[in-house]
């Protein structure tokens, strides 16, 4: 038997022990050391010989994984299971190494899901960066618990030659960062702050292998002063034999991070709005019961070349054995389980059964999505994965071969199921197939992994998704059917900034809504909504609002699935561009409605609304909004000058300019459509100095001198005709 079979027997043997398993994510900022960390902990772990370390990247196993990590990028979240003793017990954790780079941040949001802990590493040199803020909110909004680990703190000591002082002045500030967003988001009454005092920050260095933390320190009597003097006299190895890094960090887990017994008391409420007084599910997952209903989780989905689809859960109750049937939720289809297993790196070891409180990949359950909920039985679903960025770069994709059309889209489609912040469409009128992403790299990502699936393609340049909004409002407009026996009024506005932030946020959630909800009702009043109009809300769909303020009506509730969907395709689309509409308030106030069904089909009814939306649109000040970027550069003082040129250059705002000691770091603000490219003009502005990271955050409007052209080209882009549409275009007289 091999190691990594060994290891896996072990593993299955532990399963059983809920006390003893941790579910644990590590994540972080591009390049702060995620993976070099990792991959210490299945050293450690025996997972991969010392010998291997520093070539083996075993949390990346996938081809363009492997090739992304030549530059230094993890782009996939990858799972694995290993085993750790502490102070005489055997522990199971269940790892889950997550991107850095922003287009993967979908990554991170669907892995948080999966476990109750995660390690927040943190670049001692750069300090906290966007991305590292991102993650973190992500961890703490599914009730997962963070510990901190410093890394790099050699180059403090052997590099920047900081003294003890100054060394623990630059911990303090990166702690109390930490804290300062721990505090705003930890659920109510406790205490998740980090606290060296406490053993839950470490302090070290993946690459050379070495850490230290407070309980460490005291057990040994190693000081602060023997690891300066050590790191001064190159003798990490050394303190890599004192101080394993694997055994510092995984103690810190084990002994500060709860298992899964304890989290989900406290994870369950959060992430499953079900009837907990009368669904026996809720009570089983609270106690993480094994012999109670099944209930798992989708995080996950892969492609395998071998067994097909994969899809990776987390059981929060029940125990799945191979051959069970399972029912999808979601789809409301029951599957039979052909096969379970465990992920030791690379390798998926095959088990008969696993219980609450793990992570498992099952095969034979295609008729699933991310996000799906798999029971035993009908049960209220988990909510939603919430993704905190949307699309906002495509481009289209055409097969090199005509004969692989029905092969691209049909892989394309798997695809977008494997990753729900892809998006795919099909455009009528060209016949191109459109791929959204997060980003430049994301879309790369995606071409690459089509040429591995077999089919080659070639690429448009990169296109800017933009959005639609008014900065004005008009009152009724009247649209008409074709047939003229139907009438609707229709005015828009915009929507307040705090009810659009709060659902785009998730805390309002999207839908139709027929039967009104007295809970939502409470919430839109909180956020300022007067209570008629809070009662009046019939849908909510992609940061825009549909309200139905018509009294006693005949036939608009057999009408009404008729009229959200002419709403939400006008929301799909806008008038200036037929990009995505934002940020809008349309209510029907009044509606004409002829008495016979025939008369009020389709092709009466999308027209009639459509219409007056469209030309209230262009009569309320129609603008055009740009996705942005938040940047975040540390330089040395003598590159400000050629730093912020570069920016401006790029429509770039400076936001901020920070002095430090030896760096300074400006924080910038620029649309997304200015940054392709952006990375040679940095390092040429710098000559190579340039530390810096970026996040996705929200619109900002398009520069009113800019609109006009904007519009054209993406109306030429798409096939439309020009000018814009004048709104008597819409209303009939």
């Amino acid at each position: 038997m091999g190691r990594t079979e060994q290891l896996a027997e072990k593993a299955v043997s532990m399963m059983q022990t809920r006390e003893n398993i941790r579910n644990m994510a590590i994540v972080a900022h591009i390049d702060h050391g995620k993976t070099t960390l990792t991959t210490n902990l299945l050293a450690g772990a025996g997972l991969i010989s010392a010998s291997a370390l520093d070539k083996d990247k075993i949390t990346e196993f996938a081809p363009d994984s492997q090739e992304a990590e030549q530059r230094g990028i993890t782009i996939d979240s990858a799972n694995v299971s290993i085993t750790h003793t502490y102070e005489g017990k055997e522990y199971l954790i269940n790892l889950i190494d997550t991107p850095g780079h922003v287009d993967f941040g979908g990554n991170v949001t669907r892995a948080m899901r999966a476990v109750d802990c995660c390690i927040v590493v943190c670049c001692a040199v750069e300090g906290i960066m966007p991305q590292t803020k991102t993650v973190l909110n992500q961890a703490l909004n599914e009730r997962v618990r963070p510990v901190l680990f410093i890394n790099k703190t050699d180059r403090l000591i052997t590099e920047l030659k900081l003294t003890p002082e100054e060394l623990q002045k630059r911990f303090i500030k990166i702690i109390g960062n930490v804290n300062n967003m721990i505090k705003l988001r930890q659920p109510k009454g406790v205490d998740w702050t980090v606290d060296v005092t406490k053993g839950t920050v470490a302090f070290g260095s993946a690459k050379k292998k070495w850490a230290i933390n407070v309980p460490y320190m005291k057990k040994t009597g190693i000081t602060f002063k023997d690891i300066i003097d050590l790191c001064n006299n190159e003798k990490q190895e050394e303190l890599a034999k004192k101080a394993p890094i694997s055994k510092i960090v995984l103690d810190m887990v084990v002994n500060t991070l709860p298992a899964p017994i304890d989290a989900q008391k406290v994870r369950i409420e959060k992430i499953w709005h079900g009837d907990a007084e009368n669904e026996t599910v809720a009570k089983d997952m609270q106690a993480c019961n094994p012999n109670g209903k099944l209930a798992i989780m989708v995080f996950d989905i892969y492609h395998d070349k071998h067994a097909g689809e994969i899809s990776i859960g987390r059981i929060y109750s029940g125990t799945v054995h191979q051959g069970d049937e399972v029912y999808s939720v979601g789809n409301k289809i029951k599957m039979r389980v052909q096969q379970l297993g465990l992920f030791m790196g690379p390798q998926r070891i095959n088990v008969d059964a696993v219980p609450s409180g793990n992570i498992v990949a099952l095969s034979g359950v295609s008729n699933t999505f991310v996000g799906d909920t798999l029971a035993s039985e009908p049960m209220t679903s988990f909510e939603e994965i919430k993704h905190y960025s949307e699309p906002v770069v495509t481009k289209a994709f055409e097969p090199k071969n005509v004969k692989d059309i029905g092969k691209l889209v049909e892989v394309l489609k798997e695809m977008e199921k494997e990753d729900p912040t892809i998006k795919v469409k099909i455009d009528e009128q060209t016949g191109e197939n459109l791929v959204a992403g997060m980003g430049e790299l994301h879309l790369e990502i995606v071409e690459h992994r089509l040429k591995d699936r077999g089919v080659e393609v070639t690429t448009s340049p990169p296109i800017v998704v933009y959005r639609e909004t008014i900065n004005g409002e008009h009152g009724d407009i009247e649209g008409k059917s074709p047939n003229k026996h139907n009438k609707f009024y229709l005015a828009v506005e915009p929507l307040p900034e705090e009810i659009y932030q709060a659902v785009i946020s998730g805390e309002i959630k999207e839908g139709r809504r027929k039967n009104r909800s007295k809970d939502l009702r409470q919430l839109l009043v909180s956020k300022g909504m007067i209570s008629e109009d809070a009662a009046s809300v019939i849908d909510i769909f992609k940061g825009n609002v549909l309200f139905d303020r018509t009294k006693g009506l005949q036939h608009l509730d057999e009408t009404m699935e008729l009229i959200f969907d002419a709403f939400e395709q006008v929301m799909e689309g806008g008038p200036l561009s037929k990009e995505p509409m934002i940020r809008m308030r349309v209510t029907l106030h009044d509606a004409v409605l002829h008495e016979d069904a025939i008369h009020r089909g389709p092709a009466q009814i999308y027209p009639a609304v459509r219409n007056p939306i469209y030309a209230g649109i262009l009569l309320s000040k129609p603008t055009l909004y740009e996705p942005m970027q938040d940047l975040s550069i540390q330089i040395p003082h003598e590159y400000i000058g050629s730093m912020t040129s570069v920016l401006q250059s790029r429509r770039g705002q400076i936001m901020n300019i920070l002095q430090e000691e030896e760096l300074t770091t400006i924080e910038g603000r620029i649309p997304i459509s200015e940054t392709f490219g952006i990375t040679g003009d940095i390092r040429g502005a710098t000559e190579g100095h340039a530390l810096w990271g970026s996040q996705n955050s929200g619109y900002d409007e398009v520069p009113r001198e800019l609109q006009e052209k904007i519009i054209g080209s993406i109306r030429k882009r798409k096939g439309l005709p020009e000018p814009v549409p004048k709104p008597e275009e819409y209303i009939e007289r």
